[in-house]
């Protein structure tokens, strides 16, 4: 048996001895997504660090929803995200519907996401947080 299937853990059934969870030990480590949230110049910024898709999305999507609820702008500092796919994307484009957001200095990964889906041109990307709070 090599030493990745030894030191693998598993979850079996008792009727067959059959794998039910398998926990993935190879690939890259990522970064667990977290949120915080603070005023600056008059302005909600909540800012998003690590990586974003279905999984983990649901902080931010509770962060933004009453942010843009209680705030006029709300700015969304996005230079932590470290991975993103549609989920993120539909949670922008959803906010940006709901009130009037800023991305701010999106990630590499990000800004390349937006450009390939043409969502670079609905949301109001800046690439400072002293520009995103500044006025329109």
């Amino acid at each position: 048996m090599p030493w990745e299937e030894a030191a693998e853990t598993a979850l079996t059934s008792n009727a067959g001895g059959t794998p039910l969870l398998r926990r993935e030990t190879t690939g890259p480590a990522v970064e667990a997504a977290s949120v915080h949230q603070y005023a600056w110049r008059g302005t909600w910024v909540v800012a998003a660090r690590g990586a974003y898709d279905l999984n983990s999305i649901q902080p931010l999507t509770d962060a933004l929803a009453s942010a843009v609820r209680d705030h006029p702008v709300v700015v969304l500092d996005a230079s932590g995200v470290t991975f993103a796919d549609s989920t993120l994307l539909n949670l922008l484009i959803l906010t940006h519907q709901s009130g009037k957001l800023r991305l701010v200095a999106p990630s590499s990964h990000l800004r390349r996401l937006c450009e390939i889906t043409g969502v670079d041109g609905v949301l109001d990307i800046r690439e400072t947080l002293d520009a995103a709070t500044g006025p329109s």
